[in-house]
Formats: structure tokens, sequence, C-alpha cells
């Protein structure tokens, strides 16, 4: 059996782009309250926090999916670990939406 190694990049940027598109869904859920009449100045600070984690989220994956493209894909252990930090993030914004 022979390894494909195209697959495994093309697989990390879907995830990648999948993750970026569940993250989107969360900071709008998270900035929703922040529009609402009387909305103090605590909702718009996690509004701008969550919209900000987004656009650095997308920002790693636009930087990272060239390095993917390379054969062999270029390592990049400090995009990775900041990519799953924010995304660790982001659970954490996500469960406090639902739960609130």
């Amino acid at each position: 059996m022979t390894r494909d190694p195209g697959a495994s990049p093309e697989r990390t940027r879907l995830a990648w782009r999948r993750t970026g598109l569940s993250a989107a869904a969360v900071a709008l859920l998270a900035a929703r309250p922040a529009v609402h009449p009387g909305a103090g100045v605590a909702e718009w600070l996690v509004a701008a926090a969550a919209m900000g984690g987004w656009a650095a989220l997308v920002g790693l994956a636009l930087h990272r999916s060239p390095g993917l493209r390379g054969r062999p894909p270029r390592p990049a252990p400090r995009a990775i670990r900041a990519y799953a930090l924010i995304t660790v993030a982001f659970a954490l914004v996500g469960g406090l939406v639902v739960m609130l």
C-alpha cells in the first residue's frame, strides 16, 4: 500500500475550513447580545473579542495554507498551537453562549 502525500494536507485544509466556519457561528452567537438595545460595555467587549478571535483563526488558516501545498508540506508547530488555543477558547465561549 502506498501513501498518498496529497490527501493529508487536503484533509487538514478542509478541517481548518470547517473549524473556521464553526468559529464564525460561535462568534456571531457571542456577538448577538451586543446588538440589543441597552447593551452594555461587557456585551460589546465579548463581541469584539469573539470577532477578533475569529479573524485570528481565519488569518492563521490563510497563512498556513500555502505551507500545506508544498511537497512535502512544511511543518508549522507555532501556528498549529495558536490555532488549537483559539479553537479551545471558542469552545469555551460556545459553551457559555449555550448555557446562558
